[in-house]
């Protein structure tokens, strides 16, 4: 399957307040999706939300995440149910789709904080109430399928009521590139504002990213260095979430 796991020099300005997601350039191109759903209404529900929707295709549908990738189709995102028959953890799940290169938006009701937070502890791009409205969910669809981070209240919720989210041990100057860098800035610029030589920041990310892996918090794409950035307080969470 195809990995989308090469963004790390996304090139994109730090959200501002009015800004939903964590934005990257959005190539050309159809943006194919693979629902994992147990429940028959809700899978119609989303294929009539996509139908008409041109840059967004509905690949496949699948009860399980394993039979998802079973098809062995190239997609761009796995729209992904927290309860499955399959008696399947949200952690397993997500990590089987990461592995396989496919980012994932979780679709629920929400109604159990928990295991929200074991998704968004696993790396989702973002957690989405079944409950919102169709332009809601087809927006939030349409940024995730651009690998964009979709940042709602339940996510906020979940990584800030989370107490496991180890403390990787920065030190102040690592902070300091963290935050320039996941905020949107490029190398070259995060050592220009720090007087750092630019390989010297490459290298610091380096070990920022050692650090992350080590503490069970993976973050190999600057989407998932902003992710934690704002995890650990070095960058704020942006201040209108989607679900207002």
């Amino acid at each position: 399957m195809r990995t989308r796991r090469d963004r790390a020099d996304n090139s994109s300005p730090p959200p501002t307040a009015t800004e939903h997601t964590v934005a990257v350039d959005r190539p050309i191109g159809r943006r194919r999706i693979g629902v994992v759903e147990d429940h028959e209404s809700v899978v119609m529900g989303l294929t009539l939300m996509l139908a008409d929707q041109d840059d967004l295709e509905l690949a496949v549908t699948a009860q399980t995440v394993p039979e998802l990738l079973a098809t062995g189709l190239t997609l761009d995102l796995a729209i992904l149910d927290l309860r499955l028959g399959d008696g399947s953890s949200p952690t397993g799940n997500v990590e089987l789709l990461r592995a396989a290169g496919i980012d994932t938006l979780v679709f629920t009701g929400a109604e159990n904080p928990y295991m929200v937070r074991l998704a968004a502890r696993a790396g989702v791009l973002g957690v989405v109430r079944k409950s919102e409205a169709r332009a809601v969910v087809v927006e939030a669809i349409r940024a995730a399928a651009y690998g964009e981070q979709v940042v709602t209240t339940d996510w906020a919720a979940a990584i800030d009521g989370d107490p496991k989210l180890l403390d990787v041990g920065l030190s102040p100057r690592q902070r300091e590139v963290l935050a320039l860098y996941a905020s949107g800035e490029k190398t070259a610029r995060v050592a220009h504002l720090t007087g750092l030589a630019p390989q010297t920041v490459t290298d610091y990310l380096g070990r920022i990213r050692a650090k992350y892996a080590e503490a069970g918090r993976p973050s190999p794409t600057k989407t998932d260095l902003y992710k934690r950035a704002v995890e650990d307080g070095l960058l704020p969470m942006p201040q209108i979430p989607w679900d207002q």
